[in-house]
């Protein structure tokens, strides 16, 4: 007969294996922005929804196309009542507001308006279909090769996918090519017309040296960010997809990020481009646990795999910044009984 000691050590390895089921890690990274090396990296090739990172990529087809000025910051944003029909952050846009392209960017990219994602679409391409094209093509000249978009904005769609490989070299892209356009993520809220809106980016709001990018989260992918940091001489692209919580997405981040500042490692280095992706993957759907009645437990099991941040744990977040604000003022236009036309298509933009 077993003793006691071997049902003890039964029951341990049972509670382990429980909790490593129901517990879970989720896809991270950390890159060295100048030397393409990875810092950090766990299931980085791992299919995921991207949720609103999505945006990363339509402003990097907007800032292709202002830099070959097929378009132009002052070019006027007309609002459409299909742009206007997606999940919206209350802006408050009618059909037929109309605003700056970079009004638009930075409604985009501070507190992520798929409106404005949808808008810009429509303004450079003439319609979202031939905009998803451009930034499909953008992704293949990055090599991109986890990655599908299907619309502008990042709204759930089971083909829509990303990996955080992916991200980051999106994120790096960014960084490396439009530098001038990094004032675009680094306000905290955007006041259209007296409405004020707020980020929930954390890091950016928190982590000294941080200077944004963009946070998603539709229930199906959970909380995700990409963040961009400069300390010194040296920049970093942190990733991390599928957080259950803003503190936990936040913590994470700055954890990555903080180790990138502090810790000098030796050894051999994987290059960003040579992580493989997990092609044949799927991205796991999170709505049960998120946003369904598993959610409750399922955040305090990631409690405990993530615990920083929490009470009797520390936090690398400080005390939040004054807000930097972008202020908006739309003014009305009456709306086309026509699509625009497409702005022409873009020829041999590779940058890197």
């Amino acid at each position: 007969m077993p003793c006691p000691s071997t049902f003890a050590r039964s029951a341990v390895i049972g509670l382990l294996i429980a909790l490593a089921s129901s517990a879970q890690a989720t896809p991270s990274l950390l890159v060295d922005a100048d030397s393409l090396q990875v810092l950090r990296s766990e299931e980085a090739g791992r299919a995921w929804y991207p949720a609103s990172t999505t945006k990363l990529m339509t402003a990097f087809v907007a800032f292709e196309q202002l830099r070959a000025g097929r378009v132009a910051l002052g070019q006027d944003v007309v609002f459409s009542r299909k742009a206007l029909a997606r999940e919206s952050v209350q802006s408050g846009l009618t059909p037929g507001s109309t605003m700056s392209l970079e009004d638009a960017l930075y409604a985009m990219l501070a507190v992520s308006a798929n409106e404005a994602a949808a808008a810009i679409a429509e303004t450079i391409a003439g319609g979202e279909a031939e905009f998803v094209t451009m930034m499909n093509d953008a992704a293949r000249r990055l090599g991109m090769t986890g990655t599908r978009f299907v619309n502008p904005d990042g709204l759930f769609d089971r083909r829509q996918v990303t990996t955080a490989r992916d991200l980051a070299l999106l994120g790096v892209a960014i960084d490396r090519n439009f530098p001038d356009y990094l004032r675009f993520f680094d306000r905290s809220e955007v006041s259209i017309d007296g409405r004020v809106l707020k980020s929930s980016d954390e890091v950016l709001t928190r982590f000294p040296g941080a200077i944004g990018l963009k946070t998603g989260f539709v229930c199906a992918s959970g909380r995700n960010l990409v963040s961009l940091a400069v300390r010194g001489e040296k920049r970093l692209v942190a990733v991390v997809l599928g957080a259950t919580t803003e503190r936990e997405r936040s913590e994470r981040i700055a954890q990555l990020l903080q180790h990138g500042f502090t810790k000098t490692e030796g050894g051999r280095r994987t290059a960003l481009r040579a992580l493989p992706n997990q092609t044949a993957s799927r991205p796991e759907d999170l709505r049960a646990r998120l946003c369904g009645p598993q959610a409750a437990a399922y955040e305090r099991r990631q409690r405990k795999l993530y615990p920083m941040g929490q009470r009797g744990h520390a936090s690398l977040l400080g005390a939040p910044i004054a807000p930097r604000t972008w202020t908006i003022r739309t003014r009305r236009s009456a709306l086309a009984t026509s699509s625009p036309s497409p702005a022409p298509r873009p020829s041999g933009l590779g940058q890197q």
